[in-house]
């Protein structure tokens, strides 16, 4: 393996290079690249990302040095945790991410920032493709184009604006660990079950590594789109059908992705009533906006495409009737699907465990 060269500090192994980014994590990160049967090592400055505090977004706006990764090559991405940072240092991010929840519970017509920070969560997640270990919340690459600019990741860039002041204030804290714990965050303070979670990801600063468009499930299509999109992520249909029933908090815009409302009138709580509405009866919605569904009870809320896909579909629909009955076997279900996306494509310490932190709430008790 040839050597690579960083902050003036060569390396002439994976070995060597593990140890550098572990004494110097808030300055440098590695991964590596399995080309064929040989190792090679990628090596990134983090000085070198434009990344703005204050949005949450790349400074340059693009990202004109985009190309896509060698075919046949895989990505091996190592977490490392900052020096002297523990469990305190997290349930004190989290804590001070839920206080700014909780006090905007009211923003966007009552629908608060569950919904928005759940889906940054699991967009950041979502990119993964296990065939050769690209995408996913590693490297929090969603501030560079094409990922930044991808029509399925609209209106997210109010999620990361809303985070930018953690980031700012916890510089040891990258990216991809700061959107997926405030997607544990969401999940748990509106009611949600308890989201193992580790920390470790490193901010990539390659835009080489950030992952095209397409990888996302476009809400217009069906079941077989569906499938295809999470089987590439390496889930079943049940772990498919338990992450969608995150739909269950927040709702769509007509100036984002181009559908309109809630799933149900519950969209600041986590609960099954996402299934549970799903086997009603709905009809196509008439007006100018996109394909969504409309309940026949009320006409007040809706369902996309992909949505209704779950129900016609009779292995999903086998899952959907399961936890329209049982929301604690949904609760469950969801919560290890929903830990095993946030940490698709991630290597960690064999030492390592996952945190369980407490609500605002749970320590209110204490």
């Amino acid at each position: 393996m040839s050597s690579g060269y960083i902050s003036g500090k060569a390396f002439k192994s994976a070995r060597g290079l593990r140890a550098f980014n572990a004494s110097s994590r808030s300055r440098t990160g590695a991964y590596f690249l399995v080309l064929g049967g040989g190792l090679a090592a990628g090596y990134y400055a983090h000085e070198s990302g434009k990344w703005d505090q204050k949005s949450g977004n790349s400074g340059s706006g693009g990202n004109s040095n985009w190309k896509p990764l060698l075919a046949g090559t895989t990505v091996i991405n190592t977490a490392s945790i900052p020096k002297s940072k523990g469990f305190k240092d997290y349930q004190e991010v989290y804590n001070e991410i839920a206080e700014k929840v909780h006090e905007e519970e009211d923003a966007d017509d009552g629908a608060g920032r569950y919904g928005l920070l759940t889906r940054l969560a699991w967009h950041n997640s979502g990119t993964y493709k296990k065939s050769d270990n690209t995408g996913g919340s590693y490297g929090g690459t969603m501030i560079y184009k094409p990922e930044e600019t991808d029509g399925e990741n609209a209106g997210l860039s109010i999620g990361r604006e809303f985070l930018s002041e953690f980031k700012e204030k916890y510089p040891w804290l990258s990216r991809g660990d700061l959107w997926t714990l405030a997607g544990v965050v969401a999940v748990q303070e509106c009611g949600g079950p308890k989201i193992k979670w580790r920390p470790g990801r490193e901010d990539i600063d390659d835009q080489q590594r950030v992952p095209e468009n397409g990888r996302l499930p476009n809400a217009h299509l069906g079941a077989p789109h569906v499938r295809d999109v999470f089987s590439r992520m390496g889930f079943t249909d049940q772990e498919t059908v338990a992450l969608i029933g995150a739909h269950a908090l927040g709702k769509c815009h007509t100036d984002r992705s181009g559908y309109d409302g809630p799933w149900g009138p519950s969209f600041n709580m986590f609960t099954n009533d996402f299934f549970v509405r799903l086997l009603q009866n709905w009809h196509i919605r008439k007006w100018d906006g996109n394909k969504q569904y409309e309940d026949d009870e009320s006409n007040s809320f809706m369902m996309l495409p992909t949505d209704m896909a779950l129900k016609e579909d009779g292995n999903f629909l086998k899952y959907v009737k399961q936890y329209a009955e049982d929301q604690d076997l949904f609760f469950e279900d969801f919560a290890n699907a929903f830990s095993k996306l946030l940490e698709l494509g991630i290597t960690f310490p064999k030492d390592s465990k996952p945190f369980m932190f407490k609500t605002l709430e749970e320590q209110e008790d204490d």
